[in-house]
């Protein structure tokens, strides 16, 4: 079983689809079914059933993923420590971080880094998934947690306390909440995930059970759009509030958990000289908006 087959194997059991699984392989479908046929033929074991809603392993199958995974991560460490040790200040570095992070601080730290080093290629990712760096996935991610685990180094960027904000035009119409009414007569939009969890809603320790939930939202830039839009009140971390030119609502009251911004990578690749000379500009970033 040779590397180019353990990579067909492993985007069909992660993709369930071969035309899924194409894609992430560069190949097309046709070849990804003659490429996973072949490799069963050669293995003497039937390693998919092959369902309706897609393909899901058999117990050899089972079997070989563990040794394929296995096989994957020798993989990327090879290809880790040869890219630690690159001097070059070209080629290609994948950032991936939120829409909102990569507006105000990527954006123009890729500017930066170009201006200074113009043959360094940026790939930028946004989305609040979370890609695997040790997958090479992406060489360097901007998140709003810090990694658990020792192959990855983090540094946090950025910590602000997170208020409650709206607009001058949505107090005009509505007025200033009251303390203890559980925002009674107010409209409200939250961060999706957070209204999806098992927690009892608040907005900066305030219950919001008699408020009107007008929208949930996956990412924190079309929350603060619909802040803007005057749609509703939410909470919004206090740096950017203030950047927006929202009114901060009780402005003594903060959200229990603050706002961090962790810049990671993989230890084996921080010493690259391009993905090091992202991080410093993003780093510088982060420093200048201070």
């Amino acid at each position: 079983m040779n590397w180019d087959d353990t990579r067909v194997f492993l985007a069909v059991q992660r993709e369930r689809t071969l035309r899924r699984a194409a894609k992430v392989v560069g190949l097309d479908q046709a070849t990804v079914g003659r490429r996973i046929a072949a490799l069963e033929h050669a293995l003497g074991a039937t390693l998919f059933f092959r369902a309706s809603d897609g393909y899901a392993l058999t117990s050899a199958g089972e079997s070989v993923l563990r040794a394929a995974e296995k096989m994957e991560q020798s993989a990327h460490e090879l290809v880790r420590q040869a890219h630690g040790v690159d001097k070059r200040l070209a080629g290609e570095v994948r950032v991936t971080t939120t829409d909102t992070l990569a507006i105000a601080f990527v954006i123009p730290a890729i500017a930066r880094l170009h201006a200074e080093h113009p043959d360094v290629r940026v790939q930028l990712s946004t989305s609040t998934q979370m890609l695997n760096l040790t997958r090479r996935e992406a060489d360097i991610a901007i998140r709003t947690q810090k990694p658990e685990r020792s192959d990855l180094v983090a540094r946090r960027l950025a910590r602000w306390p997170v208020g409650l904000y709206a607009t001058q035009t949505y107090l005009r119409c509505h007025g200033e909440p009251e303390r203890g009414t559980a925002f009674m007569g107010h409209d409200l939009v939250l961060y999706q995930p957070f209204l999806s969890s098992n927690k009892a809603a608040t907005l900066v320790g305030e219950p919001i059970h008699a408020g009107r939930i007008v929208a949930g939202v996956h990412s924190s830039l079309m929350l603060r759009a619909m802040i803007h839009a005057n749609i509703g009140m939410g909470e919004v971390p206090v740096h950017m509030g203030e950047r927006d030119g929202l009114v901060r609502v009780w402005p003594e009251l903060s959200r229990a958990s603050a706002y961090e911004v962790w810049l990671v990578t993989h230890q084996d690749l921080r010493h690259t000289a391009r993905v090091r000379a992202m991080i410093d500009a993003i780093v510088a970033s982060f420093e200048a908006d201070d």
